[in-house]
């Protein structure tokens, strides 16, 4: 019988592949390139076209595209066929080295910021050696990054390949200071993929969550989460064939799909792979929730990645655990049995410390968005407060180097449970806070602010780039020191006591953290346009500039991109609440009236004196909330009307000011409405019927 790893990665040129289809001399000059950064040579790059159209075509695939991602939450493709014209009517498969290295996609149809007009159409894909070329649909999709006729980056490919080169450069040169010879330091990434499955044919009734991917409207079930019954509870049997299917797809595709198990609300779920470098986690991450939708349509569900689908319950996140190696394979995060005296630990670890300090900002750039701003701070989620969880062990050595005394750490206890037939196990040295915007978890950091929507490209090209830039501070004072040992001490001592508030281990949920922050100097950024407006601080410009991420045009770009897209979101948010209530809710409401109306004066002639006093009060109530909403959603239709006078981040901050709380007094309404409306009139699925499906 085949297994897993017999087919894993059999849709991948990857690099048991490459050695078998390419000759020597080719194989290690496009390893020398893809290890080593150096030039492609066209002869090489035409030798791994043909090999790479050859083993495609063998696999029945007739087109390539250059797969890219721009400022968009998915991927893009324009396919090609691999025919070419000969003469006689004939035609020939081909794929030059040309073909391969370049694309020429329109530009003016993406997001750019200003950067190109809707004339100025030309763009270009370049071939990624980093990231495995890989066949989805019979098509053979070839990794690019994606710019623009001028030079200007329009993807979210290219900010992260420059910062993992920028935050490798200024790694190696700090570990050759403790005399390790290391060629290269390598980002590694692994997101966890949270997710909702609900029945199809409840979504195609929503047209909330078809527009929006949310939903607008929609009264709480008389069950939710609270007996906590769902978390890691026995999946039902279409769930698990969905999720073995979804690992099975993924595994072809050469992505180490993980773990799978149920979340925390119902119909919720979690998909989490092994580790592997930045680059191709982030396109793997992409291949992974597309396939998740598409699985999903297999099995008659309907897979929700947006941030917080229902009301009421949590939302969906995407944990981040980011770390980093040498190219030997050694975790610069993994402590060791002694961390108090592991010097290069805690220079890299005060690194990040100090990072994360000094630019919370953008790392709250990197996750804002407005579907994230439902779940950010929703006692579900870490809040809109950026901080850190180092746990008690750690916390201990570095408050111990802060204040000069020396601590021997915990020593490692044995857990017993009292029965002798389970066996003791180590316990860890400190305990996890599942409440930390980013926790140190053993040997990487945990970024879970991230909605489960998001590229995990961006959270890493801030990580890559902060730590890059604390590391290059180091390095320049570590390189001049006489006594290089007490020089990393006292920078590990005076970096932990300049940074130290950054460093929390308590309840980030409570109310009294939001006022200890306060206290403690540290930004508190509530919603995406706060959070947006702090990106083009003077500082981040020079930050970016000097590792050559972006350039100020391209943050310009960005900027602009990021307050455009949160308006256009509450603006299609808006219009759809609006002709949900106009189209759907006001006419079932009025009808259920009608019927109710009619009732009380057939009772009223068939037996004058009938008490009617409940159809009478439930009326009246009815007719009472259903002027209130009709008033609501004329004045939410008012506040979109007016939003045509904003632009750029005003228009932003008055979708976050003023269309949000219409939106919300409008629901109100409506939801009321939905408790008291017969069954049968309400026109679309409730929250009691998606969540508790019958499997």
């Amino acid at each position: 019988m085949e297994t897993a790893a017999d087919f894993f990665g059999s849709l991948v040129f990857n690099d048991e592949v490459m050695r078998k289809m390419l000759s020597k001399d080719v194989y290690k000059a496009l390893r020398r390139t893809v290890d080593e950064g150096k030039d492609l040579d066209l002869n090489v790059a035409n030798s791994v076209a043909n090999a790479m159209k050859n083993w495609a075509v063998e696999k029945g695939c007739t087109h390539y595209t250059h797969w890219f991602q721009p400022m968009t939450s998915i991927t893009a493709e324009k396919h090609e066929a691999f025919i070419s014209p000969q003469e006689g009517g004939k035609a020939l498969l081909e794929f030059s080295g040309k073909e391969l290295i370049k694309g020429e996609p329109d530009a003016s149809s993406f997001p750019s910021g200003g950067i190109r007009a809707t004339f100025e159409a030309r763009g270009y894909t370049a071939w990624d050696p980093t990231s495995y070329a890989f066949i989805k649909d019979n098509t053979l999709c070839i990794p690019t990054a994606f710019c623009s006729y001028s030079g200007e980056v329009l993807d979210k490919k290219t900010p992260l390949l420059r910062s993992m080169e920028a935050l490798s450069a200024e790694a190696v040169k700090i570990l050759r200071l403790f005399g390790k010879d290391v060629k290269r330091v390598i980002t590694t990434v692994g997101p966890e993929q949270e997710y909702f499955l609900i029945d199809k044919k409840d979504y195609v009734r929503r047209k909330d969550l078809i527009y929006t991917g949310r939903t607008l409207l929609g009264a709480r079930a008389p069950k939710g989460q609270e007996m906590e019954d769902h978390y890691f509870g026995a999946l039902k049997t279409r769930v698990s064939e969905y999720m073995q299917d979804l690992d099975n797809e993924l595994w072809k595709l050469g992505i180490y799909a993980k773990t799978s198990h149920n979340e925390v609300a119902p119909c919720q779920h979690e998909l989490a792979p092994i580790f592997t470098t930045a680059n191709i986690a982030v396109d793997n991450n992409q291949v992974t929730m597309e396939f998740m939708k598409k699985i999903a349509e297999r099995h008659g569900f309907a897979c929700l990645l947006h941030e917080k689908p229902f009301a009421g319950v949590n939302g969906s996140g995407k944990h981040n655990n980011w770390s980093m190696s040498t190219d030997s394979g050694r975790n610069l995060f993994d402590a060791g049995d002694n961390p108090r005296d592991n010097a290069q630990f805690l220079l890299f670890l005060v690194a990040v410390i100090k990072a994360v300090d000094e630019y919370q900002d953008l790392l709250r750039v990197s996750v804002a968005s407005a579907g994230n701003d439902h779940r950010l701070g929703a006692n579900e989620a870490p809040p809109a407060i950026v901080s850190m969880f180092l746990g008690d062990e750690l916390t201990e050595i570095l408050e111990s180097i802060a204040e000069g005394r020396r601590s021997e750490g915990k020593a490692r206890e044995q857990l017993r449970l009292g029965v002798h037939v389970l066996p003791a196990f180590p316990k860890d040295t400190t305990d996890r806070n599942r409440t930390s915007p980013l926790a140190f978890t053993g040997n990487k950091f945990e970024f879970r602010m991230l909605g489960s929507s998001f590229s995990v490209s961006e959270p890493n090209v801030v990580m890559n780039t902060i730590v890059a830039k604390a590391l290059r501070e180091f390095y320049d004072v570590l390189s001049k020191a006489k006594d290089l040992d007490k020089a990393i001490e006292d920078l590990v001592h005076d970096t932990y006591i300049k940074h130290r508030r950054i460093v929390y281990n308590g309840n980030n949920y409570s109310s009294e953290w939001v006022e200890e922050a306060a206290k403690r100097g540290l930004m508190n950024l509530p919603s995406s346009p706060d959070a947006y407006d702090t990106f083009m601080a003077p500082k981040n410009i020079a930050l970016f500039e000097e590792f050559g991420i972006y350039n100020s045009v391209e943050m310009h770009s960005r900027y602009e991109i990021l307050h455009e897209e949160y308006s256009k979101t509450i603006h299609i948010e808006a219009l759809t609440l609006i002709d949900m209530i106009n189209r759907q809710v006001l006419p079932a409401v009025m009808e259920f009236s009608s019927e109710l109306a009619e009732g009380i004066v057939n009772k009223k002639a068939a037996l004058p004196g009938m008490n009617v006093e409940a159809e009478e009060g439930r009326l009246a109530e009815i007719e009472g909330l259903v002027s209130k909403l009709y008033a609501a959603n004329n004045e939410l239709d008012k506040a979109v009307k007016i939003s045509s006078d904003y632009e750029g981040s005003s228009l932003s901050h008055y979708s976050r000011s003023s269309i949000i709380p219409a939106m919300e007094e409008v629901r109100k309404y409506a939801d009321q409405l939905e408790l008291i409306v017969g069954q049968k009139h309400w026109p679309y699925p409730t929250y009691g019927e998606m969540l508790f499906y019958i499997d």
